[in-house]
């Protein structure tokens, strides 16, 4: 009885499945190499900045009141290679006290980026 209930087994139908399951694998074949390019790419450093140095008094100078002081504090600092934080802090007045009160006795100097 258990010869009935089992579907009769061909060289064709056995041929098809194969074709098949050759489908199968080859499509799971181009995802995992799909999946091993993802992870490469997240496994990547990201590029985070360029190597910062130290602001240095003629630099707040030059982003005060020399040729750098109409440019915007990320074109600033990516002209002298220092952060937007350290150009911020500079021309805020948070950083080098010392240079703004210099500039502070030049006449006709005004700190445009305080307000």
């Amino acid at each position: 009885m258990s010869d009935t209930l089992a579907p009769k087994l061909t060289i064709v139908t056995l041929a098809t499945q194969v074709t098949d399951l050759e489908t199968v694998i080859a499509a799971l074949a181009a995802q995992v190499t799909n999946l091993a390019a993802k992870i490469v790419i997240l496994e990547t450093p990201k590029v985070v900045a360029p190597t910062q140095r130290e602001m240095t008094d003629d630099d707040a100078r030059n982003i005060m009141n020399g040729d750098l002081k109409a440019a915007k504090h990320k074109d600033a600092g990516e002209k002298l290679n220092l952060s937007y934080g350290q150009i911020y802090s500079c021309r805020l007045g948070y950083t080098f006290k010392a240079i703004h009160k210099e500039l502070s006795l030049v006449a006709g100097y005004k700190n445009a980026w305080v307000k």
